[in-house]
């Protein structure tokens, strides 16, 4: 810690409480401020699926007719699933929404969601029901297990979201909480936005040897038999489990894990890989011992490779077997039947494994088998034996029948995109000497992405999962928001700078940008960079530039603030160079007696997910602060 000032303000929060906001599913988990080496996973959830594990909920919201929130998760879809089908058209329920914030180039406060029922709604309205949907969720079971009511002024909140995102995406995120209740622009560290590979990686800082499985230790191809994977790792975790209500509490030991005793301080590096739903984000950090703290090595990058990608090539096989135009039908005319074909694909395909040889089977729901007898006029079967897709039959019990081919086929454009981003990474003169690569997320479950990366990087580095692996993220999310500090070094995302006009250099500087006021020659749109892409920033950094106002006499200042994702920007006329922030320093009222050569101080603080800047006028010490602003712009 840097000050005791601090350390005040850390201990106005009785608990963290981190919210894993996934792309299919969701959780929190939290940990009292004076026990943090316990970390509670929210409660079971009622109504799970078959064959897939409920730690989390899917992320599913329905409304209803009248807009108002009605339920979340299992009982959102189970509600809307039971609904007449004359009723359920005119509810709104929403899922996988998560990926819109990353697809969408312009976001704004006011960008639609549609439902499923074709119907648009305001995005932030769907996420902020949902971040306060959680919010009571864990206030709830906090007040249940102190016995006492507990304030949401008690609580620091943490909401991960994917590094990959751009900041507007992570604004975002921000004010939906606002709007939630979680925090408020006059509180805003009472939540903190943490990177989802950043918080995975602080968990597997503290991981212990019996709390992984390391893929390089087993013999390869076929050491994967199904039995050990899923005995050793995934269904129970062998960690100190102390059952609390229905809570699963882990306790994290205060040390660094004896794997990083391996790891040469200052050479050796790590690559964490964050596999989930929606998006893979990666990082490359280096641990700084003895304290631990992380440095970023390398930019975080990724891209929309997560498991909907499997659910996305299920469809386009169903289309090639019965049609496009039938499914599209079939998707807005019978939703709720839509949803449950995709429950019974989603646990056939936790069951595909690289050396599996039995046949999948997917039941078809009967409103399936008949609207399509009505829309077609003959038989689904009918249509399975003329589409000629080979390894997809009928089974007489009124199912689809896929050969492990078939199914490892829909596996494999999204984790060739994983594998290949992998290789580019790899490839960065940045990143070298990397000792481990760890998988987590919730897609790194899959014993056959769990192969291909192991065949495809096993003999550079070893390649690691932890334990309970779609829990990663949330419990390191709840270590970062007990101890913030401890990444030290990130990499900016971006460029950052501000439009100044400079004195005009014949042959340097183009004709265009050529301005003359009161007899002198500037050069106008110039962007005078503060940070470039790529650049390292330690937490808290500041950087300052100091300016003159073009004319003595000005009382009015502004300063526009821009980002490009460029690194040589000369110019904030330059495609992609967007203004993110303005700064305006009135300096009306303050004494006549001005200087003649007046200086202006801008600074900009960096290192936080969050960037702040300030302009100060030196000779009056008038200030004036502003948070940068993606959205609004």
């Amino acid at each position: 810690k840097d000050s005791d000032a601090d350390d005040a303000v850390e201990q106005l929060f009785l608990v963290v409480v981190a919210i894993d906001f996934g792309t299919t599913s969701s959780g929190y988990a939290y940990s009292f401020t004076k026990e943090p080496e316990c970390i509670h996973v929210m409660r079971r959830w009622e109504g799970g699926d078959p064959g897939v594990s409920n730690q989390k909920t899917p992320t599913t919201i329905l409304l209803t007719p009248e807009r108002k929130f009605h339920s979340f998760g299992y009982a959102a879809r189970d509600f809307y699933h039971d609904l007449d089908p004359t009723e359920s058209k005119h509810w709104l329920y929403f899922e996988k929404f998560k990926m819109k914030l990353h697809t969408t180039g312009n976001l704004t406060m006011e960008t639609d969601l549609t439902a499923a029922n074709g119907k648009k709604v305001k995005a932030l309205e769907i996420f902020a029901y949902a971040l306060q949907f959680f919010k009571e969720q864990a206030l709830k079971e906090l007040s249940d297990q102190g016995g006492s009511d507990f304030e949401n002024t008690e609580v620091r909140w943490v909401i991960t979201v994917p590094a990959i995102w751009k900041q507007p995406a992570k604004q975002f995120m921000r004010q939906a909480a606002y709007k939630a209740g979680m925090a408020s622009p006059e509180n805003p560290e009472q939540l903190i936005i943490a990177l989802e590979p950043e918080a995975a990686s602080i968990y597997c800082r503290k991981l212990r040897l019996h709390q992984m499985i390391d893929l390089s230790s087993r013999a390869p191809v076929n050491g994967y038999s199904p039995s050990d994977t899923i005995g050793t790792g995934f269904t129970q975790a062998k960690e100190h489990v102390r059952r609390n209500r229905q809570s699963r509490t882990f306790l994290v030991e205060n040390v660094i894990g004896e794997i990083w005793s391996e790891l040469e301080e200052g050479s050796d590096r790590y690559i964490v890989v964050d596999s989930g739903g929606g998006t893979v984000d990666m990082t490359v950090h280096q641990i700084r011992l003895p304290e631990g703290h992380l440095k970023e090595l390398y930019k975080a990058t990724g891209g929309p490779y997560g498991s909907l990608g499997v659910d996305y090539e299920f469809e386009k096989l169903l289309c090639k077997i019965f049609g496009e135009d039938f499914i599209e039908q079939f998707k807005i005319k019978r939703p709720a039947a839509w949803v449950d074909l995709m429950i019974a694909f989603e646990s056939r395909k936790r069951a595909a494994a690289p050396d599996r040889t039995n046949p999948l089977n997917i039941t078809l729901p009967f409103s399936f088998i008949d609207y399509y007898k009505k829309f077609r006029g003959h038989s689904v079967e009918h249509a399975l034996r003329k589409s000629n897709v080979d390894f997809v039959k009928w089974s007489s019990q009124g199912m689809l029948r896929m050969s492990p081919d078939a199914m490892n086929a829909l596996f494999k454009p999204t984790i060739d995109q994983i594998v290949q981003h992998l290789s580019d990474v790899f490839d960065k003169p940045e990143v070298t000497n990397v000792k481990f690569l760890f998988l987590v997320g919730g897609f790194a479950e899959s014993p056959l992405l769990q192969q291909a990366v192991q065949s495809a990087f096993g003999s550079r580095c070893r390649v690691i999962i932890p334990q309970d692996v779609g829990l990663t993220i949330l419990k390191g999310a709840v270590l970062f928001g007990l101890d913030p500090a401890v990444i030290k070094v990130r990499r900016s995302p971006l460029t950052y700078g501000v439009g100044v006009l400079n004195r005009f250099v014949e042959g340097k500087h183009p004709p265009e940008k050529l301005l003359i006021k009161d007899g002198t020659r500037w050069c106008t749109d110039v962007f005078d960079k503060f940070i470039s892409a790529d650049q390292s920033v330690a937490l808290g950094e500041t950087v300052t530039r100091s300016y003159t106002p073009a004319k003595p006499s000005q009382l009015v200042i502004v300063i526009n603030i821009y980002s490009s994702e460029q690194d040589n920007v000369s110019f904030i006329t330059e495609s992609g160079v967007k203004k993110c922030g303005t700064l305006r320093l009135d300096l009306t009222g303050t004494d006549a007696s001005v200087p003649n050569r007046r200086e202006i101080k801008t600074l900009m603080q960096f290192g936080d997910t969050e960037i702040k800047a300030m302009a100060v006028d030196v000779a009056t010490s008038k200030s004036v602060k502003v948070g940068i602003d993606f959205l609004n712009y």
